[in-house]
Parts: structure tokens; C-alpha cells; sequence
């Protein structure tokens, strides 16, 4: 598992000074976890954290993220301190695909209710909040095959320039199997979506999660309980696919992030 440690020191009123570890990657397409005094508070931004009772805070930085970001802890104390982080800047890729079909790229407006309807199911999935903290595990890669796609590429489909790529492709044969990259609730198990086809996602807790789509066989259930390495399904080209192979994305409540950043360089 690729993870960037970076130490920060906190000096606060004299003969006071609390040290805390940023572990992850300081990137947009990262997620981070630090480990503050039980109590305490945060905010990223501005933006209010959620942070557990004993003190464990977890977010991400999505592909436009800022490189300057400022994070503010309010300690069980009332001492308040900001902290600047820099991210390392990344440059993204053009990725051009042809031969799609034509209702894939723009949707018929007979479809346009079902996709709507299906994106809130994704969106509803993203946000169950759980305690659960099987990320903590890490993380490896649910299958094996030639990278053809990845993280926050620009994709121009049939010729016309559409939203970036959230996640990673692997090229690979039809039944091929595909396992859970860490342990987890599954939130959602749909056989048939428009753009995504055979569409699973993993929770893994405070708000970390993973999507596996374009899937051809869905074996788990919502509701049930994988362990990493587990068999949730297979390689299929359901959904707006033009070849066979795993979508594979992680997010962290709506934010969606790069699953290579959590994974070692795959062997093949």
C-alpha cells in the first residue's frame, strides 16, 4: 500500500505541544486518516469533519483539489491551531474513446429519469456513515489486467469532451474474478444500471467506500459482510462498456478519489 507519512508538530502555549501523523497521500485523488486527542475537533477548509469519539479523522482530496489547503484543530482544550498543507500538484491525462454508441455518449431524454434515478442510489449508497473502520486494513487490487484507464483523465467520447474518468480500468477477460479490495458492508448490489451496468459497492467505513462496476456476474448481496480478498463478482462489459473490464473507483462520502494511490504497483 502506497502511503506518504508527514509528521506535524503543533506548538501551542508554552510547555504544550501536541504531535500528530497525516498518514496517506497529500495529492489531489488522495485519502488521509490522522489519529488527534479524543475530543477534539476539525475542519478542512472551512468545512466541518466528522472525527470519532477517540479521536480518529478521515477525508479526502478530490482531482481539483486546491494544492493549498488548511486544516483547523479545536482540541478537547479550546486550543485552536491551523495547519497549511501543500499537496503535490498532478497533471491528468486525455483519454479519447471512439465507437461508443450514440445513446451511451448522450442519453436518449426517454432515459434521462432512470439515470437520475440510478446516480441518487449511488449517491445514497456513498452516504451511509458507519464506524467501521475495515479501511484501516488497506487495500489491494480486486483484479488483475492491463491498465486502461485511470484517475482524473479528461474523456472525450466519440469525439466530444465529457466528465473526467473517477477511478481506474482493468482490461480483462469476461468471468475474470473480482474480489473485494478490503473488508466491508455491501450498500449496493444493482444488476442492470445504464451507464455502469452490473454495479456493486463496498462501505468501509467513515465514509470510505469502492465501486465495482460494468460487472457481468454480481455473487454477493446489500447488506452482507465481505472480507478483503472475498469473491464479489466478474469482468463483464454491462453498462457503457466497449470492451471487457472492472471500473474500479473509491470515494470518500461524495469525493471521489484515485484507487491507485492506495494500492502497490500491480504485479502482473
Amino acid at each position: 500500500m502506497r502511503a506518504l507519512f508527514v509528521f506535524l508538530i503543533l506548538i501551542l502555549p508554552i510547555r504544550h505541544v501536541v504531535a500528530f501523523e497525516i498518514r496517506g497521500q497529500l495529492q489531489p485523488g488522495g485519502l488521509v486518516h490522522v489519529q488527534l486527542e479524543p475530543g477534539s475537533s476539525a475542519r478542512l477548509n472551512g468545512k466541518q469533519l466528522s472525527v470519532s469519539r477517540d479521536g480518529l479523522l478521515v477525508f479526502g482530496f478530490g482531482r481539483d483539489a486546491s494544492v493549498d489547503q488548511v486544516l483547523e484543530i479545536r482540541e478537547p482544550n479550546g486550543s485552536t491551531k491551523k495547519q497549511k498543507l501543500t499537496l503535490q500538484k498532478r497533471n491528468y491525462k486525455v483519454q479519447k474513446i471512439h465507437g461508443l454508441p450514440k445513446n451511451k455518449v448522450i442519453p436518449p431524454i426517454v432515459q434521462i429519469k432512470r439515470i437520475s434515478s440510478e446516480r441518487q442510489l449511488i449517491r445514497r449508497a456513498r452516504n451511509k456513515q458507519t464506524n467501521r473502520r475495515d479501511f484501516l486494513e488497506g487495500f489491494s487490487w480486486p483484479t488483475r489486467g492491463r491498465i486502461s484507464g485511470v484517475f482524473g483523465s479528461q474523456r472525450v467520447l466519440n469525439g466530444v469532451p465529457r466528465s473526467p474518468h473517477y477511478g481506474v480500468d482493468i482490461a480483462a477477460p469476461i468471468g475474470t474474478a473480482v474480489r473485494a479490495a478490503s473488508s466491508g458492508i455491501i450498500s449496493l448490489a444493482h444488476e442492470d444500471m445504464f451507464f455502469t451496468g452490473k454495479t456493486i459497492l463496498v462501505n468501509h467505513g467513515f465514509g470510505v467506500s469502492t465501486i465495482y462496476v460494468h460487472l457481468s456476474e454480481i455473487t454477493v448481496r446489500v447488506g452482507q459482510r465481505v472480507e478483503k480478498g472475498q469473491l464479489v463478482g466478474r469482468v463483464g462489459m454491462t453498462g457503457r462498456a466497449t470492451g471487457p473490464h472492472l471500473h474500479w473507483g473509491l470515494s470518500w462520502g461524495q469525493v471521489k478519489l484515485d484507487p491507485q494511490l492506495i494500492v502497490s504497483p500491480m504485479d502482473n
